[in-house]
């Protein structure tokens, strides 16, 4: 029996604001426990199969490279939806590369942002799910993995079970996030567990059912799936015909029409932390019960959530109580922790206005490494680069800025124009406007620049590139 698992990690966490943002979201960043709640899923899975499908977008997928090789799981299959969907046609998308593997074989679907520490149970949970999948007694085309609720929770669906005494209960009804006295009655009942968004299914099965409940859903995906483009190492779907694909959840298309549905329940530790308050409800305390990140330091404070994101930035807090307060580099949260399923309202608020931090974080990846924005105002734009061993940056040039380039650890092999110059540390170079250029990295070790630009654009569309054999962003 051959397991591949499937890791949707799309979305933006907009609850987590300023943490979690467009460019930079929630199962990217280091919460709790060791390494990014994505790199969390790729590690627990790996017991159970060498082989991982990842689908993102466009924008997250270096980023989602990085995290991988990271952890040494560099080898996985990356999709690239060129638009997000929702997650029915993402998964359909998985299921028609599993299938071209093994139709036979099993599908494990779970999202990137899931807290999940009791990984020896759930790992016994996917191994319990996948025999009863398999065996012959099973009739079940789709197994969903419900959780036993620990509280009233309206930031979750629900899952209606015909009894909880089988291993695979009949899934009797959906029900979409209730309101907070509804949660509080479903919590009573045995019957109603949390849908933890994570499933398993035979590839070639997924496909037959598509086939037969969503037919053009199918048809879309699979054109889509045939021309896919490998480029840079990423499986890329068509977007010609991806546009003719409709946005649906796998809820409302597949899970609320199937008929043959079962579920598992778990009874371990899990949260998909969608806000602060979940955040810190899976966190250790202070003896005030205070969550504390970073340099906090507190007088007569209690039941506070006290974040300072960055290590230069302290939280000073005098007799705060039930508080919300994130300290980042260029953004701070302050609220009342009731109040903390209104921070996507506000996020939406800065959009409509315009405010760059509500989608940006200032950090961003490319295929050679990654780039920080520290301070950026009308004229200069200043970064600092951390580019990889053995990459380098296309050949290219600017029309609208300058650049400023200083070394401050590693070696840089710099091309511009027809002069090639060699940098170590405290060693700086100045490339004009419409000079061709090219930064090299040519050995083992990360090679860092403060790059400070100066002109009157700075967008990442001002960007000449030229032939060369790294033709990439």
């Amino acid at each position: 029996m051959k397991i591949i698992p499937v890791i949707l990690s799309g979305g933006s966490g907009e609850r987590l604001w300023p943490l979690s943002r467009n460019n930079y979201p929630k199962q990217f960043l280091n919460l709790i426990d060791q390494g990014s709640l994505f790199q969390q899923a790729a590690l627990r899975l790996r017991h159970h199969s060498d082989q991982l499908i990842v689908v993102t977008g466009d924008d997250h997928r270096f980023l989602v490279r990085q995290q991988l090789h990271e952890i040494g799981a560099a080898e996985a299959d990356v999709i690239i939806e060129p638009e997000g969907k929702n997650t029915a046609p993402a998964i359909l998308a998985a299921a028609c590369h599993a299938s071209h593997t093994d139709p036979d074989a099993v599908m494990l679907v779970m999202p990137s942002d899931h807290y999940i520490p009791d990984a020896e149970l759930f790992s016994a949970m996917i191994t319990e799910a996948a025999a009863l999948l398999t065996s012959d007694k099973n009739k079940e085309q789709i197994i969903c993995f419900g959780i036993k609720p620990s509280h009233p929770e309206t930031g979750y669906g629900y899952i209606k079970v015909a009894s909880r005494a089988e291993p695979v209960m009949p899934v009797l009804e959906f029900t979409e996030k209730p309101d907070l006295a509804t949660a509080k009655e479903l919590l009573l009942n045995d019957h109603y567990l949390w849908n933890a968004g994570i499933f398993m299914m035979r590839a070639g099965d997924m496909l037959t059912l598509a086939e037969a409940i969503q037919p053009d859903m199918m048809q879309a995906v699979a054109q889509s799936y045939a021309k896919t483009q490998t480029d840079m190492g990423f499986l890329r779907l068509d977007p010609k015909t991806w546009d003719d694909v409709p946005a649906e959840s796998f809820d409302y298309a597949f899970m609320e029409q199937a008929t043959d549905i079962g579920c598992i329940a778990f009874s371990g530790s899990w949260s998909d932390l969608g806000d602060w308050n979940a955040l810190a409800r899976e966190s250790q305390t202070d003896a005030f019960g205070n969550t504390i990140q970073g340099q906090v330091v507190q007088i007569d404070s209690a039941n506070n959530t006290l974040w300072a994101a960055d290590e230069n930035h302290v939280i000073s807090a005098i007799g705060l109580s039930n508080m919300l307060v994130v300290a980042m580099r260029d953004a701070v949260l302050v609220a009342d922790k009731n109040h903390a399923t209104e921070i996507k309202k506000m996020v939406a608020l800065m959009k409509d206005q315009n405010i760059r931090q509500a989608s940006e974080r200032g950090l961003e990846y490319r295929h050679w490494g990654w780039f920080r924005t520290i301070h950026l105002a009308e004229n200069v734009h200043i970064k600092i680069l951390h580019v990889n061993p053995k990459s380098r940056l296309s050949l290219q040039s600017h029309k609208y800025r300058s650049e400023h380039w200083v070394v401050v650890s590693g070696t840089a092999d710099v091309i511009r124009n027809d002069e090639h110059h060699v940098l170590s540390s405290n060693q700086s170079i100045y490339i004009a406007a419409g000079d061709k250029h090219m930064l090299i990295n040519d050995i083992a070790e990360e090679l860092l620049i403060i790059e400070v630009q100066t002109g009157t654009y700075f967008g990442e569309d001002d960007i000449i590139r030229y032939p060369d054999d790294a033709d990439k962003p």
